[in-house]
């Protein structure tokens, strides 16, 4: 899905999560590809199948959540055409979020920045911040960018105008 990475320009790379603090992310990634002239890529991490007695089982709830992955992040790229004026590029993998998510920024080095989304709640800002900004900090190779989760579309327009 990827094979269309810029090679010049700063890409933003967005962790498509369930959590209500992703859409932060993705609006200040958005906001800043579009003033930048950069590309926003789009990172969905899918759980392995943990059905493995049954392997018809197993493959059918894998491809399952890769066709629910797939579908969400097509509905995601309307959003971020429109707000920053490119297509994502979109990347779908399978295993632990942190993992795949430091292999991928490993692997492609168009990505520039990495966008990710603190939760405001009393449980802290979310496993994948606490864990970038804790004993993986060193594993990454571009600067990690987090947006607290509670700002609104216009305060974070305002932050990247």
């Amino acid at each position: 899905m990827a094979d269309d990475m810029p090679r010049t320009g700063r890409v933003f790379l967005v962790v498509v999560d369930d959590s209500e603090e992703m859409r932060a992310a993705l609006q200040y990634a958005c906001g800043r590809a579009r003033a930048t002239h950069g590309r926003v890529a789009l990172l969905r991490v899918i759980e392995p199948a943990e059905f493995q007695h049954f392997a018809t089982i197993g493959n059918l709830m894998r491809d399952e959540a890769r066709q629910d992955a797939e579908e969400l992040l097509q509905r995601l790229a309307g959003e971020v055409n429109d707000v920053s004026g490119q297509l994502p590029v979109l990347y779908v993998r399978e295993g632990n979020t942190r993992d795949e998510l430091i292999t991928l920024i490993n692997e492609e080095p168009a990505i520039s920045i990495l966008v990710l989304a603190a939760d405001p709640g009393p449980r802290g800002p979310g496993p994948l911040v606490t864990a970038l900004t804790g004993r993986y900090v060193g594993k990454l190779r571009v600067p990690l960018t987090i947006i607290p989760g509670c700002l609104t579309d216009e305060q974070i327009a305002a932050v990247v105008a």
